[in-house]
């Protein structure tokens, strides 16, 4: 499967954003999306994860309770719901797919990228 992502921008502190991830191709069984983010000068870190069958999630404990990933298998669309956005949530997000019904949250074990896009949280 291929992924892009859209919907990045410039918010205020406070300010909700949603991002969406378009899947392409065939989904198959073992199907993870997840989210990354890099933001400037720093390395790419793990944001959160769904599988596409049952939609089971895990996100990273520094977004829980902020950020919710969802999908819509229907529309072939991943989401991440961003809220009570900060300055340091300022980064190229990244969407990626991997074949792992397990949870995997290594950049690494993940075989497909966008090529991201920007979310820029001013003060």
């Amino acid at each position: 499967v291929r992924v892009e992502e859209s919907g990045g921008g410039l918010v205020k502190t406070g300010d909700s954003l949603t991002l969406s991830c378009k899947v392409s191709g065939e989904p198959f069984s073992a199907l993870r999306i997840a989210w990354f983010r890099q933001p400037p000068g720093k390395e790419r870190s793990f944001v959160a994860t769904i599988t596409w069958v049952g939609g089971y999630t895990y996100e990273a404990d520094s977004v829980t309770g902020r950020f919710t990933i969802s999908r819509d298998t229907t529309k072939k669309l991943v989401y991440l719901q961003m809220d009570r956005l900060e300055p340091e949530d300022t980064a190229d997000y990244y969407c990626a797919a991997a074949n792992s019904f397990v949870l995997v949250t290594s950049a690494s074990r993940y075989d497909s990228w966008g090529q991201g896009t920007q979310v820029t949280v001013s003060s």
